[in-house]
């Protein structure tokens, strides 16, 4: 009921109807606001002059739209006649209920009738304040429009039932509530009335008493007064036009208004028009049923978003916490290595002072020394001693030579922080919208004729297929581990081509690629097989898989690091395959088959046992110094392979390959030693300190070495001391056996004292540490000797 107020309101006044009418577009108004809405119109525009002027428009031209509109297109909050562009506008005000109504153009004239009986102006129109429709008035002015008892009935049953608690009417001070109502005198009584005022005896005993809320029932089906006819106040309706839609009398009849309209009985009529406004109230009820669901579907939607709100909320935070964790355990790092490079150069500048110091504590006492000797005056004992002095004065000059007195370490922190890319990505840190976007890019494929292998290094290349459409932002590299482990990533870029290196030697790689855009990523590439160097004629294993020169691939210095260098690759030695999951399509070449001239590959199915099938040999190695890693002090001759130094300080260089799986062995003959040095040999990480002898940190494992013995070096820790040292033409052998974790060194051909070093792992390059006295040449793809190999088979 409550939900039923809004239509029982006038939309000019705002309250609930008085005597509503009905107008000719089926809106109701109350008849004393129809009243004051009302609007003279020019005389040239009344009906009446329309009629003298034979144009043969009827008396319902107002339902005309275009003849007649005070309303305001532009809803500018005026309105004007519609024909009359000098007639003057009046300002519209809008209801209590929003509408927009339009006051008189003047206020009425005074009157002692009632709103209903009180004479109208002439010529005046009327509109709607609901559909804005305008209508002129006849000369039957607002009594033209009929009244609309049922919509007043409604109202009452309306406010009866919104009243408070019955109360007695008889009461004469505080009315108490009423208990019983007489349906004969249609009175509430309480109790103490009804005693005294209907008492139950004489006629009153006749009379029905019923509870009040019963006789409230009653008195709403009490019959109401029937309306009467619009033109003949005293006649009752009792037929129904359906041409005029309208109820209409006997007299309206009599008088042929209606003589050539279909007319039927009310009664009939009356329940005819109530079956079809039943129908249109299932179809009606049935949409109000379905927007009460939606009403449910939308409330729960209001708490399903409450919800997904609270728990996305908590995940942002527990992400963007973990961005923050993430980024403290970077600064804790960060700060760490800072640290160490602090203590790195305190222990170099200290090293260096101490160093400093007792050389020149030394030249100083030489200096004295020679001053007391000059002072002497015996020529012969002078001359006896005269010529050693002057040679260690020269050499004492000579020692402190080029790059002595040049400090070891700079006082600045060669560590800068790019944090740029990172602020760019919290910056550009945003939601993803779950929309549709364009599709993934086609799959790579790997271009065979440029995939090759070279010791322990891969080169892959791929390209787009030529009908893709679709363009790729970049590229997914990834590798396994060499023995049929997960795939790990090994590049990520725009490239299409990479080098990767410090594999395993005799080992079998799968490589795969894909692409990736703002959308996704691709299917995966058909599986590349690649197997790394394992026979000492290795020089003479070459695919000639060509790579043009002006493309310089990416070269990646191990397949566990985040480090990359641009290079170009030259690809040489190769033995690969190539592996089509599921369907294992090989390509398998044998040695016999790579050296021969014009030789092809065989496509032809092979179980993967069967891919590395060559001789049972130790894997080697060919390698050469790498001058790009090495202190800048070390001069290369002879294909990098022969170094030596051009400062009395030891400097240090690596080998150009590094090691982290197999057996391998390499030899260094010296060249040149002069004045007793001690030459350090061995391994080193690949950020070994260059400055210093090899093993003075903890990235070196070492033997240094001079004209009588040895020791073993690492972090500094000097440890068996072995008699027998070098000279001129000795040769000095490393073993590398990573299957054992063990390094042991060789001079001359006999072991060097104990297994120098055991429970070695990870990857290693070939180091050397020498001064300007020494002179070396590195050989390597050796076999392993004989004693260790017959020490080896025994274990």
């Amino acid at each position: 009921m409550e939900e039923m107020e809004e239509e029982l309101k006038c939309p000019v006044c705002g309250s609930f109807y008085r005597e509503p009418i009905i107008l000719p577009c089926s809106h109701n108004i109350c008849q004393a606001c129809a009243r004051n809405i009302l609007v003279q119109t020019p005389e040239s525009e009344s009906p009446q002059s329309r009629r003298a002027s034979g144009s043969g428009v009827s008396d319902y031209d107002y339902l005309d739209l275009d003849k007649m509109s005070l309303y305001s297109e532009a809803d500018s909050g005026y309105g004007s006649y519609g024909g009359f562009a000098s007639a003057p506008t009046t300002p519209c005000q809008k209801s209590p209920n929003g509408v927009r109504v339009f006051p008189p153009a003047m206020p009425p004239p005074a009157t002692h009738l009632s709103p209903a009986l009180a004479p109208v102006p002439r010529n005046s129109c009327i509109t709607c304040p609901q559909c804005h429709r305008s209508l002129i008035l006849d000369d039957r002015g607002l009594r033209g429009f009929p009244k609309n008892r049922v919509l007043e009935g409604v109202i009452d049953r309306y406010q009866q039932s919104k009243a408070a608690a019955l109360k007695c009417q008889l009461c004469e001070k505080a009315p108490k509530e009423a208990t019983v109502m007489c349906e004969q005198c249609d009175v509430f009584y309480c109790d103490p009335c009804r005693l005294r005022c209907h008492p139950p005896r004489g006629p009153l005993a006749k009379h029905r008493l019923v509870p009040p809320a019963q006789g409230r029932v009653s008195r709403r089906l009490s019959p109401r007064k029937v309306s009467t006819c619009t033109d003949h106040e005293l006649e009752n309706h009792s037929m129904y036009c359906v041409q005029c839609k309208m109820p209409v009398c006997y007299q309206c009849l009599e008088e042929g208004k209606h003589s050539s309209h279909e007319v039927k009985a009310l009664g009939a009529m009356w329940k005819l028009h109530k079956s079809q406004l039943s129908q249109a109230l299932n179809g009606l009820s049935d949409r109000a049923k379905e927007a009460k669901e939606f009403l449910v579907q939308l409330r729960n939607m209001v708490q399903q978003i409450q919800e997904n709100s609270v728990e996305f909320e908590a995940c942002l935070v527990a992400q963007c916490d973990a961005l923050i964790d993430a980024l403290n355990r970077r600064k804790a790092q960060l700060l760490a290595r800072v640290n160490k490079e602090h203590e790195h150069k305190l222990k170099v500048v200290r090293d260096q002072i101490s160093h400093c110091t007792v050389k020149l504590r030394q030249t100083t006492g030489l200096m004295e020394y020679c001053l007391e000797v000059i002072k002497e005056n015996d020529p012969s004992g002078f001359l006896q001693i005269s010529d050693a002095l002057i040679r260690r004065v020269h050499l004492t000059e000579d020692q402190w030579g080029k790059g002595t007195l040049t400090p070891r370490m700079t006082t600045d922190f060669d560590l800068s922080l790019d944090n740029s890319p990172l602020l760019q990505s919290i910056h550009q840190l945003d939601f993803v919208q779950m929309k549709t976007s364009s599709p993934v890019p086609a799959t790579p494929i790997l271009q065979l004729e440029e995939c090759c292998t070279h010791n322990n290094s891969a080169t892959l290349s791929w390209k787009q297929p030529p009908l893709s459409t679709v363009p790729a932002e970049g590229y997914i590299l990834e590798l396994d581990d060499g023995n049929g482990g997960q795939f790990r990533e090994v590049y990520v870029g725009k490239e299409t081509m990479c080098t990767v290196d410090g594999l395993h030697f005799n080992s079998t790689y799968n490589a795969r690629i894909k692409a990736f855009n703002k959308t996704g990523v691709s299917q995966y590439s058909k599986t590349l097989v690649l197997q790394t160097s394992e026979d000492t004629d290795s020089e003479e294993q070459t695919v000639p898989f060509p790579v043009p020169s002006e493309r310089l691939p990416l070269r990646r210095m191990s397949p566990f690091s985040s480090t990359l260098n641009l290079q170009p690759s030259f690809p040489r030695r190769s033995y690969f395959d190539f592996r089509s999951s599921p369907h294992q399509l090989s390509l398998h070449s044998s040695l016999q088959s790579l050296n021969a001239p014009g030789c092809n590959f065989e496509t032809q199915p092979a179980p993967y046992s069967q891919l590395v099938d060559i001789k049972k040999l130790l894997a080697v190695a060919w390698f050469a110094f790498d001058p790009g890693s090495a202190h800048c002090d070390i001069i290369f001759s002879n294909d990098n392979l022969t170094v030596t130094c051009s400062s009395y300080d030891d400097r240090v260089v690596l080998g150009k390959t590094g090691f982290s799986k197999g057996v391998h062995y390499w030899e260094l003959t010296v060249d040149r030693y002069d004045n007793h040095p001690d030459p350090a040999f061995g391994v080193a990480r690949n950020n070994v300190m260059k400055d210093v002898m090899l093993g003075k940190d903890d990235k070196a494992w070492a033997m240094y070495v001079d004209n009588n013995r040895s020791w073993f070096m690492h972090n500094n820790s000097h440890t068996n001391r072995t008699e027998g040292g070098i000279t001129k033409g000795a040769t000095i052998g490393v073993l590398l056996d990573l299957n054992r974790k063990t390094l042991t060194f060789f001079i001359n051909d006999e072991q060097q004292g104990p297994i120098a070093f055991e429970n070695v792992e990870g990857l290693f390059f070939p180091a050397v540490s020498l001064n300007r006295n020494v002179q070396v040449t590195l050989h390597t793809g050796l076999p392993v000797p004989d004693c260790y190999s017959s020490r080896a088979s025994i274990a």
